[in-house]
């Protein structure tokens, strides 16, 4: 559902452009505790609804805002990007990125 290369390879590694990981790291999830996101990301996901975002070939994008618990105690008000495989009929995880203010 979470591929552990999204998370070790893109959102907890510092990119110079489209960075995520000092927002991912506000909240005690720096790359050496990258085992904790998934759970933080599955609680959100259990408690918010998810709103259909488009498609295209591969399948149905869905997207899922909300408070990302922290392990440090610190939350953040996070957007999650979802893809529904037309290929296996399963979900699969897209991305984080901070929530905008709208």
């Amino acid at each position: 559902m979470i591929p552990e290369d999204k998370l070790t390879r893109y959102l907890l590694v510092f990119r110079d452009k489209d960075d995520k990981s000092k927002f991912l790291a506000q909240a005690g999830f720096p790359l050496d505790n990258a085992a904790s996101l998934p759970k933080a990301i599955i609680q959100l996901i259990t408690v918010e609804d998810a709103i259909k975002d488009g498609k295209n070939e591969y399948g149905i994008f869905y997207r899922v805002e909300g408070m990302l618990e922290g392990v440090n105690g610190i939350n953040l008000a996070v957007v999650t990007i979802w893809i529904l495989l037309y290929i296996d009929d399963c979900f699969q995880f897209v991305t984080l990125k901070p929530r905008k203010d709208r």
